[in-house]
């Protein structure tokens, strides 16, 4: 069985419709059984359960709601007893090629040392987006998170080896350093060794901290054929609050993984 996990906060029903619709095609071309788990941090949930029912009528989704805002970590592992063979964490604004499960669970099966997926990302625009990662210095971050971008292309180089641009479209690639959180599919024993996200984190780099924590047990993989299209956006764009969680969440990381300026 793949177990599925949304967390949404506030969320924009017509691209969370575009998630789920194509959710529900990879799901059925995977012909695998299914649990899909959206759980819904906002302070006022609405009525989700009926508006599933009209917009993906054929996808079984449970709702978790009422917790309140308890951040991204923390909401996902709310589906830590119910997680199955393999575990998908998936996020709202990411829409699945049809065969992409098929293909992810595929090659899982053909490679039993692979503990964790991740997938070829494209944005809305189509191109490219480069989401694993070597271990970041905090000068990578204030780049790629803040600068205006005539100062990005000074630091090209630096930053597109902080990005891993050198991977290929077209070659599996073992062993990135860090992977995005849009989507991560676990071995489910994998997920669970892991007891899930570390709840230190309320939002932003908890994907980098299970991502290192995930290679000191198992492998992971960049899997190429498995295609998506995410939204996505930098902290920066998103106004002060993001900007301060981000900051927060940097310190959480580099107290628990050693820091590093340049």
């Amino acid at each position: 069985m793949i177990s599925v996990t949304i967390v949404v906060y506030r969320p924009n029903l017509d691209e969370l419709s575009s998630t789920l619709k194509s959710l529900a095609v990879a799901l059925r071309q995977s012909s695998a059984p299914f649990a899909v788990s959206l759980v819904d941090n906002s302070p006022e949930p609405g009525d989700l359960a009926t508006w599933l029912c009209q917009t993906v009528p054929d996808l079984a989704v449970a709702v978790r709601s009422g917790q309140g805002n308890i951040g991204f970590g923390r909401a996902n592992n709310l589906a830590l007893p119910e997680v199955g063979s393999y575990h998908l964490v998936l996020n709202p604004d990411v829409e699945m090629a049809p065969d992409a499960l098929a293909k992810a669970l595929g090659f899982m099966e053909a490679h039993p040392d692979c503990g964790l997926l991740t997938p070829l990302v494209h944005g809305r625009d189509g191109k490219r987006q480069f989401l694993c990662k070597r271990f970041p210095a905090a000068l990578d971050l204030a780049l790629r998170g803040f600068a205006p971008r005539r100062i990005q292309q000074l630091f090209r180089k630096r930053l597109d080896r902080y990005q891993m641009a050198e991977m290929p479209e077209d070659q599996v690639f073992w062993d990135p350093p860090i992977v995005s959180g849009c989507f991560m599919l676990f071995r489910g024993e994998v997920f669970k060794a892991l007891n899930g996200f570390d709840p230190d984190y309320f939002l932003y780099f908890e994907d980098f901290d299970l991502s290192l924590r995930t290679a000191q047990i198992s492998r992971i993989a960049f899997v190429p054929e498995v295609r998506i299209i995410h939204g996505g956006g930098y902290a920066s764009r998103k106004g002060a609050w993001h900007v301060w969680q981000f900051l927060l969440s940097a310190v959480t990381f580099y107290r628990k993984f050693g820091f590093k300026l340049v």
